[in-house]
């Protein structure tokens, strides 16, 4: 399956997630912040980045920035955010956002808007 990077500061959703994603057989990669972004994005080679959008430090939009200017700006990089408000969507995918999943999640659809990303569609059809 897949190597995806989740950026989440909630340690309850980055477990749910870990366990959705892990027995669907993916290997996933934790990071709580942005620390350290860009090195495990260059030394893990995901194939998905699911990056929360409101993160301690620097937000989820100047994470996207920085990973566009580096040399992994190709990852496909999906907004996992409770912004969920009219134009949330729009303005993410606007920023550059290859996708955009609201939280919370429904565990139920989770893995499939996940397979969706890695198919390279958007992950809510």
């Amino acid at each position: 399956m897949a190597r995806i990077l989740i950026v989440e500061d909630s340690p309850d959703n980055m477990k749910l997630f870990r366990t959705i994603l892990g027995l669907k057989g993916h290997e996933v990669i934790g990071l709580s912040g942005g620390d350290g972004l860009l090195e495990a994005i260059e030394q893990r080679s995901p194939e998905l980045v699911l990056m929360d959008i409101q993160l301690p430090g620097k937000d989820g939009f100047t994470l996207l920035q920085e990973i566009r200017k580096s040399g992994s700006s190709k990852v496909r990089v999906i907004a996992l955010t409770a912004h969920a408000m009219t134009g949330d969507r729009e303005r993410a995918l606007d920023a550059g956002f290859d996708g955009y999943i609201t939280k919370p999640i429904d565990i139920r659809s989770f893995p499939e808007q996940v397979q969706r990303a890695l198919s390279g569609h958007q992950p809510d059809g």
